[in-house]
């Protein structure tokens, strides 16, 4: 009896030592983790509820400085509130200076069924943003995330904490420092000088086609030459006497 309590007891500390890793791994993330620097991106803000008696009800996430516009898909159940900063220094744009960027986007549930992420579920929020143009930087999008119950959990900490900030890092540029830019500006050469290499093309399919055409007939020349000169040497030795 003593021996099944104790194996009951040891399966039982088994099977919660491996959920912890599990719970510890469903923090709130934005995927994907990286992306081009200067490149207009589409992310998704990933909420898996950690809780077992309570919904998620609000997510607040705050976009790192540099966010001059962020759009959000509209999420059925959820109602979306972007919220924007006035910077300190304008930026200078082609389109002229913008004097405000991005510092949070909180969506709300509206009480209705849909508008909550049980337990055991999770919710993507997408959002579509303008990085910066700075090539190796990470991105840190803070999180509050708050329940039913009126827990609010702060995804604020560094990457090795309990409570880790989603984080994007920003990659280079498409064929920038490989030499792919280069390669990529002769392809457009190459492209827009299609018409104006097509009759040289074509020209140099035409003598190949001449040159094939002379051997073909040369050799048929020599054909018809080799058929004659091995009739007359059969005329001849027919008409030899014996």
């Amino acid at each position: 009896m003593r021996t099944c309590l104790t194996r009951g007891a040891l399966a039982a500390a088994a099977a919660a030592a491996l959920a912890l890793p599990a719970a510890a791994s469903a923090h709130v993330t934005v995927v994907p983790s990286s992306a081009p620097a200067g490149s207009y991106a589409v992310f998704d803000v990933r909420v898996p509820n950690e809780r077992e008696d309570s919904a998620t009800t609000k997510v607040e996430v705050k976009l790192p400085p540099g966010f001059v516009s962020a759009s959000y898909q509209p999420v059925p159940g959820w109602r979306a509130r972007v919220a924007k900063q006035r910077l300190s220094r304008p930026i200078e744009t082609e389109n002229g200076p913008i004097s405000e960027q991005v510092d949070t986007i909180t969506w709300t549930g509206d009480g209705s069924a849909a508008g909550r992420i049980p337990p055991g579920a999770f919710q993507d929020f997408a959002i579509s943003v303008k990085l910066p143009d700075s090539a190796g930087e990470t991105l840190t999008f803070k999180a509050l995330q708050t329940y039913a119950s009126g827990e609010v959990v702060r995804w604020i900490g560094a990457p090795d904490a309990d409570e880790p900030a989603a984080q994007v890092t920003l990659t280079a540029a498409a064929g920038e420092g490989d030499g792919a830019g280069a390669g990529h500006g002769a392809g457009a050469a190459e492209a827009d000088g299609d018409d104006a290499s097509a009759p040289a093309a074509a020209s140099g399919d035409s003598d190949d086609d001449g040159s094939s055409d002379g051997l073909a007939i040369a050799g048929l020349v020599a054909g018809i030459a080799g058929l004659l000169a091995g009739g007359a040497a059969l005329l001849t030795a027919r008409r030899r006497p014996a």
